[in-house]
């Protein structure tokens, strides 16, 4: 009997550890797979490809960019996209939960993002649109409340959020909401400096040309008031109209490579940031997870 339970423990760890590595050949295979997908991606487009981060993708004058216990970006494209320089990338974050005994866990939510720079001497204020959903509808009415504009459409499709009303009204004038209505709100969108961030659950490579031709969108329907009268900020005179909004630096600077590939353009190096937009409970990241599997 005894040697019956060892032989069959055994036959359990064994099926154990085949299981475990069956599953990281699995891991290794996707994460291959997605890799020589994108290299194929950005050579298609023109652009460049780094398994890694090596442009700073991570800018915490960005809300989403703030989120969970830690973070990290991999798999960037990055260059001149019909005339706008830009990077694109795979961005996670975890949270972590502890059980009655002790036992922590992390939870993964994983995102494609892509960020866009704006001209030289253009500095925004932060402005974030992302889809109304449970939890920010709970956020106003307990007194987080988003911006509300004159189109109830618009209002029950998107959470604008700024410390800058004004600018808000101005960036989201009506051609420019137009445009995020036929969008369905399957984007977010953050604006902060001279950098403009979209983001989405993480899509597949040959998946990647709407969110990347979205940025190129915005940017195109930016309306000219914002061009013409934040143009200089970025000089530090400010425009013709009060309420420039403050410019002081976060305290944690932008995640920056130690060494930027041959040709990388300096586009998409972290441009001076805004402040950091304040904690908001109620403004969790509008995109759906692309799945709580851990990485």
């Amino acid at each position: 009997m005894a040697s019956i339970l060892l032989r069959m423990n055994a036959l359990v760890i064994v099926l154990f550890v085949v299981v475990v590595a069956g599953a990281a050949a699995v891991s290794f295979y996707l994460k291959q797979k997605r890799r020589d997908e994108l290299a194929v991606f950005a050579t298609q487009q023109g652009l460049q490809y780094s398994a890694d981060d090596t442009v700073g993708l991570i800018d915490p004058s960005f809300r989403l960019f703030q989120q969970g216990d830690g973070r990290g970006s991999e798999n960037v494209v990055w260059g001149t996209w019909q005339g706008l320089p830009l990077a694109e990338g795979d961005y996670w974050y975890y949270t972590e939960s502890t059980d009655a005994e002790g036992h922590r866990t992390r939870t993964y939510h994983r995102f494609s993002v892509v960020e866009i720079q704006l001209e030289q001497d253009v500095f925004l204020p932060y402005v974030s649109v992302t889809h109304e959903n449970l939890l920010t509808a709970i956020g106003d009415h307990l007194g987080f409340r988003d911006i509300d504009f004159e189109s109830d459409d618009f209002n029950r499709l998107f959470n604008v959020r700024s410390q800058d009303r004004e600018f808000a009204f101005k960036l989201i004038d009506a051609r420019m909401m137009q445009w995020l209505l036929s969008t369905g709100g399957q984007f977010g969108f953050e604006v902060a400096g001279g950098k403009v961030l979209l983001y989405s659950h993480r899509l597949a490579p040959t998946a990647l040309i709407p969110i990347i031709g979205s940025a190129k969108a915005f940017h195109d329907h930016i309306p000219r008031l914002v061009w013409t009268e934040y143009a200089s900020w970025g000089k530090g005179n400010p425009p013709g109209v009060a309420g420039r909004p403050s410019a002081v630096a976060p305290a944690s600077a932008p995640e920056a490579p130690a060494s930027a590939p041959p040709g990388a353009p300096p586009s998409v190096a972290p441009a001076p940031a805004p402040a950091a937009p304040p904690p908001d409970p109620s403004a969790a990241p509008a995109s759906p997870d692309a799945g709580n599997s851990l990485r």
